[in-house]
């Protein structure tokens, strides 16, 4: 019994050492490749998005002073020449955290020109931070980007989107008021009449719901 366990784990033995030899350069290939993934990866991080990323961050600050100023959101859009605007950073610095941020602000400055179709093109570029802020904010501009094409179903996705992604006083409130809203304009007046009342509910200090008790009546009355 001894000598058949024996002989069993020889050819076990055997077998593996078969195996490594016959795949020996396969096996070399596919472990060297991961390595080189590895090192190109971390190649790329820091040698290429790093100063990228630096460099980008570095020149969007002029393009950040001009959308602060009515009559020079042209130049935060497109540069003055001298710094780039928010497109050309969007654009030549992808993948870093600046033309994510880019994004955002191209959104904001497009819907106040008017071009609703523009902004959602730009604020769809972003990517979540975890912001609580910044996160629900882009997804409800993208809601009023939809409300001024008058596509309220579209809004009321994105204001509901905005409402639930961060539960605080400032966010959270403002966006249930507007899909509350646009429920309204798709004569859905128990989700208005909803929206509402969670504002009354969970943020009663908040600016909206001083307003919030004449949307409840004037949907419940429609009911």
């Amino acid at each position: 019994m001894s000598d058949k366990i024996n002989s069993d784990s020889t050819k076990v033995v055997k077998s593996k050492s078969s195996f490594f030899q016959e795949n020996e350069k396969s096996i070399i290939f596919i472990v060297g490749g991961i390595l080189l993934l590895i090192v190109l990866y971390f190649g790329y991080q820091k040698l290429y998005l790093a100063p990228r990323a630096e460099k980008a961050a570095n020149q969007m600050y002029k393009a950040e002073e001009y959308a602060t100023i009515d009559s020079l959101q042209a130049k935060a859009i497109n540069g003055d020449g001298s710094f780039p605007g928010f497109e050309e950073i969007s654009k030549e610095y992808s993948n870093t955290k600046s033309a994510n941020i880019a994004n955002a602000y191209l959104g904001g400055l497009y819907l106040r020109e008017g071009k609703p179709q523009e902004a959602i093109d730009a604020l769809q570029k972003y990517s979540d931070t975890g912001s609580e802020i910044l996160d629900p904010l882009v997804h409800g501009l993208i809601g009023d980007a939809y409300s001024e094409q008058q596509d309220y179903k579209k809004a009321a996705e994105f204001y509901k989107k905005a409402a639930d992604k961060s539960k605080n006083s400032y966010t959270t409130p403002l966006f249930l008021k507007k899909l509350g809203l646009v429920y309204e304009q798709l004569q859905e007046y128990k989700k208005a009449e909803e929206a509402f009342t969670r504002i009354q509910t969970d943020y009663p200090g908040s600016q909206e719901s001083s307003t919030v008790d004449a949307l409840i009546a004037r949907n419940k009355a429609k009911l």
